[in-house]
């Protein structure tokens, strides 16, 4: 919420402020939390508004503010032609012939044409504008035909090397008004999860070129970088929290940061120093533990094609659901194709773990736990927990390792592991 008042006796109220507010797209909000209008804030920030929340959006008048008025009359402009356009279509459902369907083809053109030429007479009178820039940020990149290569045969990469190269024609990364609209958010989303490489090191040059470009504008530079942060900190897909990493290293803790609260760059530190040390293709930290005999077990003294670390909870729902599956394809596939499944009870008590293993024949497992005194070592030495080494903090996890104990793959679900280990197999086995 940028600002509240309350309104007197007469329906009136002032925002005022000794600094400006942002500019971008606001809300009027009532004390329900209902949204009631939006508004333009730029330069001008002393003007008028009337409206009667009986009648709305009919009765807002804007005075002083030559944009608002231009916005109010935009808006309605877009609601009438898009009615049209929805009555259209709704018609162009129910044609019966070919000319009926061209006919009304035809008359969505025109309304388009309509809408485009408005769109461009604002931008025209006022490029400078807060209207006139979301305008242009709405807009997509016209992809002209692909040129012809010396085979005779058009470009086939073309439309996509043009449309992302002109992706950002009109949007400055130094206006911070885009930061305070529904457009600047949905657009990025739509950038790196469609126009990108999704290697990490695809994203960290893309980052890298948004950052320099926005460093002139604070607020757009503080987006980003949350934004970014928030972004791979928890990727979606695996191998991208290498992204947060060159992120924390290049610009969190050289201290362009200095923002961050200090609960939540705890938590960024704490994250980032789990991740670091499992990044896929680093060698996995080894691991020694107690198994249920009580011999003492290390990771790196496992014989096998692939390990997989299972860090598990006997008294965990999705745990016992899950562990006897793991099993499952470990007995039918992989315990002939040379995998070991190497599991590290995290919590639930020995007796449950003791218990879960006879009752569900768990016993071809290297299962293992840390013991009290295991701990207290690791503590007085200083080294890292195993839950911090493994960025353990739910239960089940899974870590595909190679021969070589480095890691393959990570966090994935047991079907997940199962497919990449056949497609390590397969590349190996083809000539």
């Amino acid at each position: 919420m940028a600002d509240s008042v309350i309104l007197d006796n007469n329906s009136a109220g002032i925002f005022k402020g000794k600094e400006k507010l942002g500019g971008g797209i606001y809300f009027i909000v009532s004390p329900k939390k209902e949204i009631l209008f939006e508004l333009l804030i730029d330069q001008v920030q002393q003007f008028s508004i009337f409206a009667d929340s009986a009648r709305l959006p009919a009765s807002i008048e804007f005075t002083g503010s030559p944009e608002n008025k231009s916005f109010l009359a935009y808006t309605a402009f877009m609601n009438s032609h898009g009615k049209e356009i929805g009555t259209l279509q709704s018609s162009l459902e129910k044609a019966k012939t070919k000319n009926d369907s061209a006919t009304i083809k035809d008359e969505i053109r025109k309304i388009n044409e309509e809408v485009k030429k408005e769109r461009d007479e604002i931008q025209n009178k006022a490029p400078n504008s807060l209207l006139a820039t979301l305008l242009g940020a709405l807009k997509d990149p016209v992809v002209p035909p692909a040129p012809v290569l010396a085979n005779g045969k058009p470009d086939s990469t073309f439309a996509y090397r043009y449309y992302k190269e002109h992706y950002w024609d009109n949007i400055s990364f130094t206006d911070d008004r885009l930061i305070r609209t529904p457009i600047f958010e949905p657009k990025l989303d739509r950038y790196y999860k469609d126009l990108v490489s999704p290697e990490a090191d695809s994203i960290d040059r893309e980052i890298d070129h948004m950052l320099l470009f926005s460093r002139t504008n604070k607020d757009m530079f503080k987006f980003l970088l949350v934004y970014f942060t928030q972004k791979y900190i928890n990727p979606e897909f695996m191998g991208q929290d290498a992204v947060f990493i060159h992120i924390f290293d290049k610009y969190i803790n050289t201290g362009q940061a200095d923002f961050f609260t200090e609960k939540y760059r705890k938590f960024v530190d704490d994250r980032a120093y789990s991740i670091m040390a499992n990044l896929i293709g680093l060698p996995a930290a080894n691991l020694e533990m107690t198994d249920s005999s009580g011999k003492i077990r290390s990771l790196y003294e496992v014989p096998a094609n692939f390990t997989v670390v299972c860090f598990w909870d006997p008294t965990c729902s999705h745990c016992k659901e899950t562990i006897p599956k793991l099993d499952s394809i470990y007995q039918a596939k992989w315990k002939y194709q040379g995998v070991q499944v190497f599991a590290v009870m995290v919590d639930g008590g020995q007796d449950n773990w003791r218990n879960f293993i006879r009752d569900h024949h768990l016993g071809d497992w290297i299962n293992v736990y840390q013991t009290t005194a295991q701990h207290d070592a690791a503590v007085t030495a200083g080294r890292p927990d195993y839950r911090q080494l493994y960025d353990v903090y739910q239960t089940p996890v899974l870590y595909l390792l190679d021969k070589e104990k480095r890691i393959v793959a990570k966090k994935l679900t047991y079907q997940q592991v199962d497919e990449v280990i056949s497609l390590k197999l397969k590349k190996v086995n083809t000539p």
